[in-house]
């Protein structure tokens, strides 16, 4: 088969028609998600907005570690780390809350820049214990600062609840779409940026840092990239979710269970390396916790055998089983070849 004759038969594209029927349903999807405060009660607001920062914290671990090889377990610094700076800009700055939001994501993007070169000194499991490390020392750190509350925390005063707006319902439909953006804005960032050369050059350091670096890929100026990015979604996320609980103290803005531990389940039983991996994970998970929260100890040990199942009969995740199978890609990154 010539040149051209192959050409007239095949084509390379990313696209599928599972991918432009996928973009159907998440359009149908977000236009659903937009119309939600003018229908759902306030229960199912508070639950959507904490799905979605929940997804946009398993895109972002998922990037770090399912993409550049970063399997960090302490990224609740970030999150720590973006709390605290929301609630000092909106307290001690007057610095209008959602503002604050955006300014404590960039302010923790510039954080992580000096301890990546610290936790970078370490590789392998060591570099996940010292992730953790740098966590614990963020945490008592903070626990030190009387004027942000010390050991115990402190909650946000009225003033600056009411600046968000002026009644209950205005506050929560501003928050409901805060959190639905940062949402749809890290999955957008993640898939883009993987259709990008640092894309490319991410899914060459995961296969084979040597043969990346052999092939020209600067390994630390890409890890750096992704390591700052997402410290800095995952501080602003943070400063979305104490902004919606109103209070914070050390124990709970650095908490290696809710922040990390609940992440990295959503993405390993969701299926890492994937973008449609945390959004499986992240229904999984609040279905589990939906059904199983009132029963205590349980709840935990649902989600612990189910970790281990699916790690043991589908090492790549329910979506990396299904994906395989059936060769379904909603969010493809990949260029393929395709018979026109």
């Amino acid at each position: 088969m010539n040149q051209s004759s192959f050409s007239n038969q095949y084509v390379i594209s990313r696209n599928s028609n599972a991918s432009k029927g996928a973009a159907l349903v998440v359009l149908l999807m977000l236009i659903i998600l937009l119309t939600v405060p003018f229908w759902a009660g306030r229960l199912e607001q508070r639950i959507i907005i904490e799905f979605a920062y929940y997804l946009a914290l398993a895109q972002m671990w998922n990037l770090l570690a399912g993409y550049a090889g970063l399997v960090s377990i302490g990224q609740q610094a970030f999150v720590g780390i973006g709390g605290y700076l929301l609630f000092s800009m909106a307290i001690y700055l007057n610095i209008p809350p959602i503002l604050a939001v955006v300014l404590s994501g960039v302010i923790t993007a510039l954080i992580a820049i000096p301890t990546a070169f610290t936790v970078f000194r370490l590789k392998g499991a060591y570099f996940a214990i010292g992730t953790w490390v740098v966590a614990e020392v963020y945490r008592l750190g903070f626990a030190q600062v009387s004027d942000l509350g010390g050991g115990s925390g402190m909650s946000l005063p009225v003033k600056i609840i009411k600046d968000i707006a002026s009644g209950r319902s205005e506050r929560e439909m501003v928050m409901y779409y805060t959190a639905l953006i940062i949402s749809i804005l890290s999955i957008t960032v993640v898939y883009k940026l993987l259709r990008s050369k640092y894309g490319l050059s991410l899914t060459a350091i995961r296969d084979s840092e040597v043969a990346s670096d052999s092939l020209g890929v600067n390994i630390f100026k890409t890890k750096l990239f992704v390591y700052v990015l997402t410290a800095g979604f995952t501080g602003m996320i943070g400063a979305l979710i104490f902004l919606q609980k109103l209070r914070i103290s050390p124990d709970s803005a650095f908490s290696l269970q809710d922040w990390t531990g609940a992440v990295i389940f959503i993405v390993v039983i969701g299926g890492i390396g994937t973008i449609e991996g945390p959004i499986i994970g992240t229904l999984i998970y609040f279905l589990i916790r939906g059904v199983l929260a009132d029963y205590g100890s349980i709840y935990m040990i649902v989600l612990g055998v189910s970790a281990v199942l699916v790690m043991l009969k589908a090492p790549s995740g329910i979506w990396g089983l299904v994906s395989k199978k059936y060769d379904l890609h909603l969010f493809p990154v990949r260029r393929v070849l395709l018979k026109k």
